[in-house]
């Protein structure tokens, strides 16, 4: 029987853990999570109001319980856990899906103000993530600034300019909800250095943004017609092109009065973060940028400063090393072949990776559904050299002699439980309970 652990439940974990069971009879998976609650991004980074993307979790649902598959949440890899040399041992092979755990910087003067935050911090807070921070993100606030054109930036664009009607029924954690809807946030910007045929929204998600109830999306046509391909987007890709026509509208439409408006800026890049009188960020400077004709840009030498008491950085995620495991700074991944670990060039035997550990933090969520295939291929290839060496317990024993007490399956479903419970008696839906205490007393029976 081969054994084989695979650390992280979110998408890339359960998808390696789907594909061991489809192509190996006789494979057993463990999959780890440091959180006592699975689905990783599904669950603490899809916004709350993506009620359909969010019900992937009940696909994800089908793979731990699968008869071959065990949750084990609570349980740190690496400082302060259970360290890899350890895993390898306890098991014929590990599979690390363990993503991109921070953010990147823009590196630019003031990003550390108070009221400067990365948008996953911003994320984590209104998804109850046990390890977010409630720091009055929107406390004091009249105007924001999201750098960044991709998803999550149109994502907390949307949070910040929803009302209490539209996120009552979500399952945001309650403090979240009550300082969203007393939120005085009137006016978003969300900002590109470069030109809308090269932002990274998806349509839908740009769409969304004109349903908003009374909100007005904003588009200056002189920034549109900055980009090259603006006036013939004919020879974009149908996503790009589809992007450019929905600005396009919005550009053309006439001004509204609205409580909420979303600004949709391009070819400003930011350059120094300013602040107020009393040291609190309160606006942002943006040098204007010009296509350099090669996809790239060039600065201008012109400069415009954006009112703004919370700013949100949204430029992407970035892969942070995992003690014991080898790390390539360049592309904050692990050097891997077909997902098999290199170390100095050579395969590690019975070390794989999937995910964006493995590729770095691109794709949607369907992207890892192949890319951990090509992992568990190879890993089955192995297998016949793997399951040689005898392992002499159950890994779960294993885990509790290192001082490690998992949250299994059932305290996973005694949380849901209290969340349900949580929310009947705030007269909403499900509403995630927010902290470790309140998780780990759920996870053991205990009243949240």
């Amino acid at each position: 029987m081969l054994r084989v652990a695979v650390v992280g439940s979110g998408p890339s974990g359960c998808y390696t853990a789907q594909s061991l069971v489809q192509q190996d009879p006789g494979v057993v998976v463990d999959v780890l999570d440091r959180l006592p609650c699975p689905y990783g991004l599904v669950r603490y980074g899809v916004a709350p109001d993506h009620e359909k993307i969010k019900s992937l979790q009940n696909n994800l649902r089908t793979v731990l319980e699968h008869e071959r598959v065990r949750f084990l949440g609570g349980v740190q890899i690496g400082p302060g856990g259970v360290p890899t040399a350890r895993l390898r041992e306890l098991y014929h092979a590990v599979v690390y899906c363990v993503g991109a755990a921070t953010d990147r910087h823009l590196g630019i003067p003031g990003e550390d103000l108070p009221g400067s935050w990365s948008a996953t911090e911003f994320v984590s807070w209104y998804s109850a993530h046990p390890d977010a921070v409630d720091d009055g993100f929107v406390a004091g606030a009249r105007s924001a600034v999201v750098i960044g054109v991709g998803n999550v930036a149109v994502d907390v664009a949307r949070m910040l300019a929803r009302g209490t009607a539209e996120l009552s029924p979500t399952d945001m954690p309650q403090a979240a909800l009550t300082a969203l809807s007393a939120s005085r946030v009137a006016d978003v910007s969300v900002v590109g250095r470069r030109g809308p045929s090269q932002a990274r929204f998806t349509t839908k998600e740009l769409r969304e943004l004109g349903t908003l109830p009374d909100t007005e999306v904003a588009v200056d046509r002189r920034e549109l017609t900055l980009d090259p391909a603006y006036a013939d987007p004919s020879g974009l890709p149908a996503p790009q092109r589809r992007n450019v026509e929905v600005l396009r509208g919005w550009a053309e439409s006439p001004a509204r009065d609205a409580a909420h408006r979303i600004r949709l800026r391009f070819y400003l890049r930011p350059v120094e973060l300013l602040p107020d009188a009393s040291g609190h960020v309160g606006a942002v400077r943006f040098e204007r940028t010009a296509p350099d004709g090669r996809g790239g840009v060039t600065g201008t030498g012109r400069f415009e400063d954006i009112e703004a008491q919370l700013v949100l950085r949204s430029v992407g995620y970035r892969g942070v090393p995992l003690e014991g495991l080898p790390f390539d700074p360049a592309t904050a991944t692990v050097p891997h072949l077909a997902g098999r670990v290199l170390r100095e060039g050579a395969v590690a035997p019975g070390e794989y990776v999937a995910g964006w550990i493995k590729r770095g933090p691109t794709g949607v969520i369907g992207t890892n559904r192949p890319c951990a295939k090509e992992t568990v291929t190879s890993l089955v290839e192995d297998a016949p050299v793997l399951v040689r060496r005898e392992l002499r317990e159950d890994p779960l024993a294993g885990l509790r002699r290192e001082g490690v007490e998992p949250v299994e399956w059932s305290g996973w479903c005694a949380i849901e439980r209290a969340e349900a419970e949580l929310g009947a008696q705030l007269g909403r839906g499900v509403v995630k309970l927010p902290d470790w205490d309140s998780l780990l007393s759920a996870a053991n029976g205990s009243a949240p």
